[in-house]
C-alpha cells in the first residue's frame, strides 16, 4: 500500500521517467564547472607555468 503512494506522487507524464542518482549530477556538475574554469582562465594557467 505505501508503494502505491509513493508512485502516485509523481505526475502522470513522467511515471515512465527514469531519473539519475543525484550523485551522479553532482560529479557531473562538479565536473562542467572544473573544464569550464580551465577554459576560462587558460591563459591565467599558461602564465603560471611559465
Amino acid at each position: 500500500m505505501t508503494e502505491n503512494n509513493n508512485e502516485e506522487l509523481r505526475p502522470s507524464r513522467v511515471r515512465g521517467v527514469v531519473f539519475p542518482k543525484a550523485k551522479y549530477g553532482v560529479i557531473a556538475a562538479i565536473i562542467i564547472i572544473v573544464v569550464g574554469n580551465l577554459i576560462y582562465y587558460k591563459d591565467f594557467l599558461i602564465s603560471l607555468i611559465k
